[in-house]
């Protein structure tokens, strides 16, 4: 295929701002999929997907135009919109000549979507900027258009102004995206050199691999190598990416399409890798790979114990189709057998808990979120633990090391005083403060991972009214002052509901949980203590009363010592009974230490 006309580009855009519909357009209008099709966000294959209206997995799609009188192969490369897919964005971006920046018309640019043009224009993108949603009655299309003059520098006049919803300007950006967005480029003759840009596992035909070509050709029944593991692979299928899968004989540089080799594991295709011969193949890898490290850690446990082998056959089905999920096993003396698992962030947590249910049925419990602190000795060692369980006694620590943030959060000025009490709260630095026009402002801070992954966005949400928006990355490991909280209940250590948090922080998350734990384990005929404890000692308390019976109801009249020496007697009794009596912890409890007050 002539590389003149191909164009590789992506959509980078802010959660619901429109990418999905305005995929949708373009396939309906370039006939990839019939209009009348009754499925909307069709690269949104997924159940969860079309409910929180994300993009979760990234897609690509071949779509053919005809525009002067010449056939143009148009490759649309989908990204995630959530900043915890933040590496598979980079890898499509690379992927791409071109991206549009779609803005939507009544929210104006969000945090995400800054992060992301950055991305691109590291990747010498030619942006095209997009409005949308310009129908609607609230939409700002003037202050939509200064903020892309102001904060790109791109001209009012190149701005595409659609109803992604109701297709007005669809054709206008199409033919845009051909004539602004410069074809690939790329050596024909040399050695293949294609990039990894996604991968997913099918049941019956193994790992399939979605890749960009940079040079060179691959056929069927070539023998590739991927770089980063050194494992050789007979290809025995190739093709384009339509809304299903096209084989062909070749993919030639400029060209996006995908590979199936008989590989078993996601793991073994990383995205960002660099695919080129077994034998006088390319010596150089593509730029920018690099592992995907889960930054949040928690311990997932079955419901029913016996639901243990079904939880264990899901994680590890799971983990065929992503590579960014880790896990092994782990015991807890509360809730039996299960597995510490590693997570990119909240969000991706919560998909997979969601996944487990519907998929495989299987109702979960998680332990209380925590992230990987690195723990200096004072024998010279160091150890990397991401599980309470694991904290060394503290007469053998030297220092105690914790992730740290870039954090970005973009919003409207009138809140700007709320936004600053909260980060100040969470032990954030600010860095700076810039306004991106006269009603928005950007502000970065340096902040603690451990504090922005329990309520802080829907905090942050809440105090903007919804107008907030944030963005994140890894900045560094810095010397905090962290400590074990242990959750006792009437004297016991309960395991899984300990955590590592900073030392001011502790007596209010302490109290926080147990005061939470008050309100969900039912009363007992015994008094039960709920205590929050830094080693020996308590640094929280609260009490669950006993039940009781009146058992001076049977006494009418009479001398007040017979009612006296009954209640003695019922103390003696529930003494007793607190000695030998075990406390019946819901499973509610559990689920209700993730939602205690955090701040």
């Amino acid at each position: 295929m002539k590389q003149e006309l191909i164009r590789n580009f992506s959509i980078i855009a802010h959660i619901d701002h429109g990418k999905s519909t305005l995929a949708d357009r373009m396939l309906e209008i370039t006939k990839v999929i019939d209009v009348n099709a009754k499925t909307a966000q069709v690269l949104d294959d997924m159940e969860l997907e079309q409910e929180k209206g994300i993009t979760i997995k990234s897609h690509a799609v071949r779509m053919k135009y005809n525009y002067k009188g010449e056939t143009y192969h148009l490759n649309l490369i989908d990204t995630p919109g959530h900043v915890d897919f933040s590496y598979e964005v980079s890898r499509s971006l690379a992927s791409c000549e071109g991206a549009l920046l779609l803005v939507d018309a009544s929210q104006g640019i969000e945090a995400q979507t800054m992060s992301n043009m950055y991305m691109a224009m590291e990747n010498d993108l030619e942006i095209i900027p997009v409005i949308n949603k310009i129908d609607l009655k609230n939409a700002d299309i003037e202050s939509s258009e200064h903020e892309i003059e102001e904060t790109i520098g791109l001209d009012k006049e190149s701005i595409y102004k659609i109803s992604a919803k109701n297709g007005i300007g669809i054709e206008e950006l199409l033919k845009g995206v051909i004539d602004t967005i410069p074809a690939p480029s790329g050596d024909i003759n040399a050695s293949p050199k294609a990039l990894i840009f996604d991968s997913y596992y099918d049941k019956y035909r193994g790992v399939i691999i979605l890749i960009r070509m940079y040079d060179g050709i691959l056929q069927k029944n070539d023998k590739i190598k991927l770089m980063s593991t050194d494992k050789e692979y007979d290809i025995e299928e190739i093709g384009h990416l339509g809304i299903k899968l096209e084989p062909y004989k070749q993919l030639t540089a400029g060209e996006v399409g995908y590979i199936i080799a008989g590989i078993k594991e996601v793991s073994n295709a990383r995205v960002g890798d660099t695919i080129t011969f077994a034998k006088n193949g390319c010596q150089i890898p593509l730029e920018g790979f690099e592992e995907v490290k889960p930054m949040i850690f928690s311990g997932i446990f079955p419901l029913n114990g016996e639901d243990y082998v079904n939880l264990r056959d899901g994680i590890e089905k799971l983990k065929l189709n992503d590579s960014a999920l880790i896990f092994e096993p782990e015991s807890s003396v509360a809730l039996g057998f299960g597995f510490r698992c590693g997570f990119l962030g909240m969000l991706h947590l919560e998909i997979i808990k969601e996944r487990f249910y519907r998929e495989f049925n299987v109702p979960i419990i998680t332990t209380t979120p925590s992230v990987r602190f690195k723990i200096n000795l004072k024998t010279g060692k160091s150890i990397i633990i991401y599980n309470p369980v694991d904290f060394p006694d503290p007469i053998y620590i030297d220092t105690i090391e914790e992730p740290f943030m870039n954090v970005e959060i973009i919003v409207p000025s009138e809140f700007v005083g709320n936004i600053m009490k909260l980060a100040q709260e969470r032990r954030g630095i600010q860095k700076d403060l810039q306004y991106i026009d006269e009603k928005r402002v950007a502000i970065h801070y340096e902040m603690p991972l451990i504090e922005i992954i329990f309520d802080f966005y829907d905090k942050l949400k809440s105090l903007s009214r919804g107008y907030a928006s944030l963005d994140y990355s890894f900045n560094e490991n810095r010397i905090s002052d962290i400590v074990k909280v242990d959750i006792l209940i009437n004297g016991e250590k309960v395991d899984a509901m300990s955590f590592l948090c900073h030392a001011d922080k502790a007596y209010n998350w302490g109290k926080s949980v147990a005061e939470t734990l008050k309100e969900v384990i039912p009363r007992h005929l015994f008094k039960v203590a709920l205590q929050a404890s830094i080693g020996a000692k308590i640094i929280a308390r609260t009490t669950i009363n006993a039940l009781r019976k009146n058992v001076t109801a049977k006494c009418y009249g009479g001398d007040i010592t017979r009612k006296k020496k009954l209640l003695e007697k019922q103390k003696e009794g529930k003494k007793k009974m607190r000695e030998i009596g075990s406390v019946n912890v819901p499973q509610e409890a559990f689920l209700a230490v993730l939602k205690a007050d955090k701040s």
